[in-house]
């Protein structure tokens, strides 16, 4: 592996001296990707009462569920170009306010017939995941811009273990609100939370060049460090038009290092929706467990994955500024991390309860551990473009989002049992594994015009006459 530019170590006493300002940025993403995971789920907590008062049947539930997924894939590209466009505080601060304000108008379908109420749901279930799309790709954007290359696979690992957060905190609350409350105060209480959590945006984000409480000092520290602090300044970016951002897409699948982080992340997330969504069932069905006793064993590998999530990010930086080159300090907890997910597939040889629930824990907590993957981005994406280079990253695991519940569900049709289910997750992680170690290759920086350079002149534009 290469040897990478130094690092200069964050001691307490530099920390102290330079400000911790991007601290508070990192505060507000965590926050608000919380409530972004949140707003995914409350239709899983209210699905089952919404299902009873409106009579429809699981097939239409399960439609409704969709909306999300599909919208959410198609608006990454979209997504990334605004953040190009526009930067990340505004898109993403005008993407908090919409899909929570969309999230808050599903708890009043209550008053409106079956045909109208279940119409009205997709259609707002369809807005919230379109308007969630450039949430993680800003995210990645923010860190780039707001952390030194040393801290930032920490601050990544913080907003990307958001997701299991959500799931440890607002699972129970949102089960609490609808048992005593109603099925519909899920969507207000939390499209309300959101909607505050937007004003707030407004008022504590911004890029560092332009935060009124940044020190010159922690603006240096963060630039020298490897910061993209210029991001969303005034001509940091092109303004492209439709033909060049399809040029810049092949740009980015056509490279090799990028095309091995892309499919990366469609195989980490493969094994994020098998918990998200089988998970349970597999308990239920394969293992004889209770609902509700699956209920509260379905948090510990959430808990685990928390855990293995900033654990991961930290000791990347650690390498990192142990002098490690930047591909070592990122390959080494992917690849650990993934190998300890493939764990999975010990579960078709226990029968003890507790060692499938160890097992599938130690399996989550790797994959966490693993999921450095917005880390990479923010490492490696040419600054012109990262949004849309984030777009593209997430877009592939949005793909895997839609794809995993259905091969799974699949298998477990075919074979009447879920061994295949978990080979299939854990050969996931050995494929991301492969796809780190054989396709990724030195983990650097990409620069647009060398890109660009590399990839020929442009195609001649034929003339009107």
């Amino acid at each position: 592996m290469t040897t990478a530019p130094t690092v200069n170590a964050p001691t307490i006493a530099s920390m102290v001296r330079t400000g911790n300002v991007r601290y508070t940025i990192l505060a507000m993403i965590f926050a608000v990707t919380v409530i972004n995971y949140a707003d995914r789920a409350t239709i899983s907590i209210a699905g089952d009462a919404i299902q009873s008062e409106f009579g429809i049947s699981s097939v239409a539930l399960g439609y409704v569920f969709s909306a999300f997924g599909w919208s959410y894939l198609i608006g990454q590209i979209p997504g990334g170009w605004l953040l190009d466009r526009y930067g990340s505080k505004k898109v993403y601060g005008y993407a908090v306010l919409t899909w929570s304000t969309f999230t808050f108008l599903q708890g009043f379908l209550g008053s409106f017939s079956m045909g109208t109420a279940i119409g009205l749901l997709v259609f707002l279930r369809f807005m919230v995941g379109l308007t969630e799309a450039p949430a993680f790709p800003a995210n990645a954007r923010v860190v780039a811009a707001w952390f030194p290359a040393g801290e930032r696979g920490f601050a990544s690992s913080v907003f990307n273990s958001a997701q299991y957060f959500a799931t440890i905190v607002f699972a129970p609350l949102m089960g609490w609100v609808v048992t005593v409350l109603g099925w519909e105060h899920v969507f207000t209480v939390i499209g309300g939370i959101g909607i505050v959590l937007a004003l707030i945006w407004t008022k504590v984000v911004y890029t560092p060049k332009r935060h009124p409480r940044l020190s010159q000092q922690e603006l240096a520290y963060i630039a020298d460090g490897g910061g993209l602090v210029d991001m969303d300044e005034p001509d940091a970016t092109p303004q492209a038009g439709g033909s060049d951002q399809l040029r810049y897409m092949k740009l980015l699948l056509t490279n090799r290092m990028l095309l091995g982080v892309f499919f990366g992340q469609f195989f980490i997330t493969t094994i994020t929706w098998f918990f998200l969504t089988w998970f349970p069932v597999y308990l239920v069905q394969e293992r004889g467990m209770s609902i509700l006793k699956a209920g509260f064993i379905a948090v510990l590998p959430a808990i685990c994955a928390f855990v293995g999530g900033l654990s991961g990010g930290a000791i990347s930086d650690y390498l990192l500024r142990r002098g490690l080159s930047q591909t070592a300090a990122r390959k080494i907890p992917i690849i650990a991390g993934l190998l300890l997910a493939s764990t999975i597939i010990g579960c078709n040889y226990v029968d003890a309860s507790w060692m499938v629930v160890a097992l599938m824990s130690l399996s989550f907590f790797g994959k966490g551990f693993g999921a450095l993957g917005w880390a990479v981005m923010s490492d490696a994406s040419p600054k012109e473009i990262s949004g849309l280079g984030g777009g593209v990253f997430n877009t592939f695991g949005a793909v895997a989002a839609i794809t995993t519940p259905i091969i799974i569900g699949y298998l477990v049709d075919a074979t009447g049992s879920y061994d295949w289910a978990l080979v299939f997750v854990g050969g996931c992680a050995i494929a991301t594994v492969i796809s780190y170690v054989f396709v990724v290759g030195p983990i650097k920086r990409l620069h647009l015009a060398d890109m660009e350079a590399a990839a020929g002149p442009r195609p001649a534009t034929r003339s009107t006459l």
